[in-house]
């Protein structure tokens, strides 16, 4: 396919700040409907992507179908008071912070884009929970519009990609948007409209094969949604850096001592150790006032081992009889604050990213919810009609 990659014919960019609070800061379903009861939280772009979590619609026990419309209304409010329209451009863009640096374009990309012999262009690096995909398919359909942008990486040979969105940020000279967020990244962002400029940009972005660093969801749903376009950033770093990505047990009923007698009894070295710091190959657990250390078994499968993998297969369903996907298992990015009804964090290393490339070469997925890349990019700074 020759348009895999597009412009984004309509969009609309920030003209100042995003309204209301930081989208990319909640994932969990609790957490954002903490933050949509905050005054004002209702007309903001928290509320569009999670329509049926406001306080409004959980009052009047509306679903995701009786919610969406009023999405819809809040999105085109929005719009209009905080955006600026924009046609057949494309963004380079360049986001900076404490975790890391990344420079790449913003624009439209199939996700259902396939080579001459079949092969996907873009290739899911996780797993993915069906329900999340479901939930964000049906938003994205009925709004019709992007407002948050999946991060995409070249499976190989991404520093053209880089020399070019450089090149072309020198040249256009001053942002025509920079903000910082929350967490004290710089985001700036350049409009390109169509032309020689344009066309090379979409070029270095068509000559690779893409992997889905950041937005796995976000990709399932558009495909499932029937869109053939995707907002995304397409970049190759500089300075991408993985975080890692913890596990919490919640609603067990098993407390430390039930948790390191179950764990001993399935033949697994559990050792207390107040200094313990999470490495490959390892994981350590806070539980109560214990802190544990206990090495992963040999898992005889194929190599890169991820960790992730043998803790919820060994440590979770094995010694514990918990389902890695149901409820009393939930992922908890590094940073991010513990539920208070938490039984238990195990803590494992960030995966490392040459472990994600043989994964992907391999022709495997990493387990859902293991790596944590950043910096990200900053949701509603650049809405894109699908």
């Amino acid at each position: 396919m020759n348009d895999w990659i597009r412009p984004i014919g309509r969009g609309w960019v920030v003209r100042d700040v995003v309204p209301g609070p930081d989208v990319d800061e909640f994932a969990e379903p609790d957490r954002v409907i903490a933050a949509l009861a905050a005054p004002g939280a209702a007309d903001s772009l928290l509320a569009v992507q999670h329509p049926a979590r406001t306080p409004a619609a959980l009052a009047r026990g509306l679903d995701l179908a009786a919610a969406v419309p009023v999405a819809r209304a809040v999105l085109e409010r929005l719009r209009k008071r905080f955006y600026r329209p924009v046609r057949e451009v494309v963004a380079p863009y360049r986001v900076e912070g404490p975790d890391g640096v990344a420079l790449g374009l913003l624009c439209l990309v199939d996700p259902a884009a396939v080579t001459d012999d079949g092969a996907a262009r873009v290739r899911h690096t996780e797993d993915v929970y069906p329900d999340v995909v479901a939930e964000r398919a049906a938003v994205l359909a009925g709004l019709g519009c992007a407002t948050s942008a999946a991060m995409l990486v070249p499976a190989a040979g991404g520093e053209p990609l880089t020399e070019q969105v450089e090149q072309a940020c020198a040249a256009l000279g001053l942002p025509d948007l920079s903000t910082s967020d929350a967490a004290g990244r710089r985001h700036d962002l350049w409009l390109v409209p169509a032309g020689p400029l344009q066309s090379r940009l979409l070029a270095a972005v068509a000559g690779a094969d893409l992997l889905v660093a950041d937005g796995n969801h976000r990709v399932a749903a558009a495909a499932a949604a029937g869109h053939s376009a995707l907002l995304a950033l397409v970049t190759a770093g500089p300075r991408l850096r993985i975080g890692a990505i913890h596990r919490v047990l919640t609603g067990t009923g098993l407390g430390p001592e039930d948790l390191v007698s179950r764990w001993c009894a399935a033949g697994l070295d559990v050792r207390y150790d107040e200094h313990a710091v999470p490495v490959p190959g390892e994981a350590v657990v806070r539980a109560g006032a214990a802190l544990l250390r206990i090495p992963l078994p040999e898992s005889g499968g194929p190599w890169p081992v991820i960790d992730h993998e043998v803790v919820e297969r060994v440590l979770f369903a094995d010694a514990l009889g918990l389902d890695p996907d149901g409820p009393c298992v939930r992922p908890l990015p590094a940073g991010r604050p513990l539920p208070p009804d938490a039984d238990a964090v195990v803590m494992l290393a960030p995966v490392r990213y040459s472990d994600v490339l043989a994964v992907h070469a391999a022709g495997r997925r990493m387990p859902r919810k293991a790596t944590y890349f950043t910096p990200k990019p900053r949701s509603g700074l650049l809405l894109a009609e699908l």
